[in-house]
């Protein structure tokens, strides 16, 4: 038994807590959280006190599911885990990613693990904690290490395993619980093999461009041309619902319920409907009512009388309201009138719109962008030379973000550089800031459950968000097809669902993989290659990593040795080079072979991009290859960039190689120049086939100077 005396001269010792006693000690809850605490005695525990990232969910401890003979003890090792630091000499053992405590969601999944222990122990017939034997614990480990899972994964799990030894050392009554075997033997010899792919590759999926580009279409489509309707008809919705909620029943509105209605159904008309969980297509109420001017039970009244919930059923009709259609489709109309039913689900999807336009188009990760506020992103005051500086984005991170005692704070800080907005995120934020009041989050929860009404807290959730991405898919294909524009619907994923953490990895790979194509109006490319490029926000997401540059340069060196290898292949097949650069693009190609397979961590591209004059960049609207040294490009590139600013081209560029298949290229892209030439008027036919002249020209240049690959290199 602990002493009074031992756990005053150890600090690190927790004294027994009482059935009354907080799940959380006061020490552990910041001075803005205003979650309940639940009792020790509880069987349900919330976790609410230690989360303050508006983006995370509320996790809660159900102790029912831990073993009847084990739950006491288990009890307590819990919550010595919520509350007490493990000792900085079991730390140092461990490295550096370790802490003394962690963070909500890791202490999540660490008591996940202790309850799926708890009830294995209870299957192989141990009821106290203090019964589990070496055996036991070497026969669980074998039990993960078989399960299938990865190695990374197995040596996480059985660190966490260690850890309920650990915490139990820190009660003043401890469980007596044993410690594991690979604390004294070594961790290794109770792992699965190693699969080979430890290369640290970020494995999530870009987003297939024929499926970002009609997706981020449609959302800036939402955000820049239809929210104003959207906007305008939900505040007449919300003003035509007041006006029923507070009405009176009166004889006048009866009669203007019956003069509204009698003439529909004798008529045969369409009847207004609107979906109920209950009854499924029933008459809209609430519209009836504040047309009529009546009361919401006058309206019912009456429809009940005669039966109109069936009749709706089988004439249901639209809820038209006195809004102005301003926004247009390929010239028309998006919309004959603004439906009243239908706009609760419009601005659902305009609120995703936005955050999908945002999330894609400023690199967040998605727990920022859930902590976006309203006034993150003010206008900007011009400089003295009357130029207009980029609006910024100031905000909160959370990775990686820790006190000065090494513990994980999650209300995060706010970010040291802030993000560079371009204007379709401006746009998106002030259409946000319309939705909810001021100082609120962007997107707070009680303000965009706009269907179910109901007031929870914090900001939409990463599984809410990705559910109503998906619902806006199914809706931007219906509308496509409505519009007659079936080349505009989003189709489906190779990889499944389009999650938000792939909307980042995608920004990464559509700047390095396509860095002169379209993909929904190219708008990211020509300013945020830019801002990225100029390491505006260098360390972004990480103080001691460079993050999201550290992905743009791996998917950067991918999209260059491809570049490469595709010439290597191409001079080899007897393809012909042309260009002041082409010895050095053939050394660039003819090195790829030693980088292969190596360039999946930000540590390896960036040693690869180094490479100053090797490194080859496909420029497909160029019709080029651009062997990138920095002195002599004409692109004007930033002091130490790596790889060139494609937007700014030049002729004449002594970086410039070309093909006998960019030759062609160019040739039919002339071709295509010259047809549109001859349907336009003279001037603009005039242009048109000046440029096809142009690229004519550097085909037959090419064709007059290239050279074989053993020629360029004599």
């Amino acid at each position: 038994m602990t002493t009074a005396l031992s756990i005053e001269a150890d600090p690190y010792i927790l004294p027994l807590p009482e059935p009354d006693s907080p799940v959380v000690m006061d020490r552990w809850i910041s001075a803005g959280n205003t979650y309940s605490n639940s009792l020790y005695s509880d069987d349900i525990w919330s976790l609410g006190p230690l989360t303050d990232n508006p983006g995370d969910s509320l996790h809660k401890i159900n102790l029912r599911k831990c073993p009847a003979a084990l739950r006491s003890e288990v009890r307590r090792v819990l919550w010595v885990l919520i509350n007490g630091e493990l000792r900085p000499t079991y730390i140092r053992e461990r490295g550096f990613q370790n802490r003394t405590r962690d963070g909500v969601i890791s202490m999540r999944d660490c008591i996940i693990q202790w309850m799926k222990f708890a009830r294995w122990l209870d299957r192989q017939g141990v009821s106290r904690l203090s019964d589990c034997t070496m055996e036991h614990w070497k026969a669980y480990a074998a039990k993960i290490a078989s399960s299938g899972c990865g190695r990374g994964h197995a040596l996480t799990v059985l660190r966490w395993l260690s850890d309920m030894w650990a915490f139990d050392q820190l009660s003043a009554s401890p469980c007596g619980i044993t410690r594991p075997p690979w604390e004294d033997e070594g961790i290794d010899d109770y792992l699965p093999a190693e699969t080979g792919d430890g290369s640290g590759e970020n494995k999530t999926e870009p987003l297939d461009p024929a499926v970002i580009g009609p997706l981020l279409t449609w959302s800036i489509r939402l955000v820049e041309d239809f929210s104003g309707d959207i906007l305008a008809a939900w505040d007449e919705r919300r003003r035509m619902h007041a006006q029923v909620k507070s009405a009176k029943a009166t004889r006048e509105g009866l009669a203007a319920v019956k003069s509204y209605l009698l003439p529909l159904i004798n008529s045969g008309a369409p009847l207004p409907a609107t979906v109920s969980r209950l009854h499924g297509v029933t008459l809209g109420h609430h519209y009836v009512a504040a047309i009529a001017g009546a009361s919401w039970t006058q309206v019912h009244s009456f429809a009940t009388r005669l039966g109109l919930r069936r009749l709706t059923a089988q004439r249901p009709g639209p809820s038209p309201m006195q809004v102005p259609v301003t926004g247009r489709i390929e010239g028309r109309p998006w919309r004959e009138f603004m439906d009243y039913e239908e706009t609760p689900i419009l601005v659902r999807h305009l609120g995703t719109a936005a955050a999908i336009v945002i999330l894609y188009l400023t690199g967040m990760r998605p727990q920022e962008a859930q902590s976006l506020r309203s006034g993150c992103c003010p206008d900007p005051k011009p400089n003295p030379d009357g130029t207009m500086p980029r609006h910024l984005i100031r905000s909160h991170h959370y990775k990686n973000v820790r006190d000065s005692d090494g513990h994980h704070v999650s209300a995060g800080e706010e970010r040291t550089v802030p993000w560079v907005a371009i204007m379709p995120v401006v746009n998106a934020i002030r259409v946000l800031e319309q939705m909810v009041p001021e100082g609120e989050l962007l997107f707070s929860s009680a303000h965009h459950d706009i269907v179910g009404q109901r007031k929870q807290r914090g900001a939409l959730k990463r599984s809410s968000l990705g559910r109503r991405i998906e619902d806006l898919v199914s809706w931007i294909n219906q509308e496509a097809i409505a519009h007659g524009l079936p080349d505009q619907q989003v189709p489906p994923d190779p990889h499944g669902n389009l999650g938000l953490s792939r909307l980042r990895r995608t920004l990464a790979w559509h700047i390095a993989r396509r860095p002169g194509g379209l993909v929904a109006l190219a708008i990211q490319y020509g300013h945020m290659r830019t801002a990225l490029d100029a390491r505006t926000s260098t360390g972004y997401g990480s103080r001691e990593r460079r993050g999201f540059h550290g992905e743009l340069d791996v998917e950067t060196a991918l999209a260059a040795a491809a570049t490469a290898a595709r010439l290597r292949d191409a001079a080899a097949a007897g393809e012909k080079i042309s260009g002041p650069a082409a010895r050095r693009a053939i050394v660039g190609a003819a090195s790829i072979p030693s980088f292969e397979g190596a360039l999946t961590t930000p540590k390896a591209a960036a040693k690869f991009l180094a490479r100053d004059g090797l490194v080859l960049f496909d420029n497909p609207d160029a019709f080029l290859i651009c062997a990138f040294k920095r002195d002599t490009a004409l692109c004007d590139p930033d002091p130490g960039a790596t790889a060139p600013n494609q937007f700014a081209c030049q002729l004449g560029c002594g970086n410039a190689i070309r093909t006998d298949g960019h030759a062609q290229a160019a040739r039919e892209h002339a071709d295509r120049l010259d047809a549109r030439a001859a349907l336009m008027p003279q001037p603009l036919g005039d242009r048109l086939r000046l440029t096809a002249g142009r690229f004519r020209t550097l085909a037959e240049t090419h064709d007059a100077t290239a050279q074989t690959a053993e020629e360029a290199l004599a």
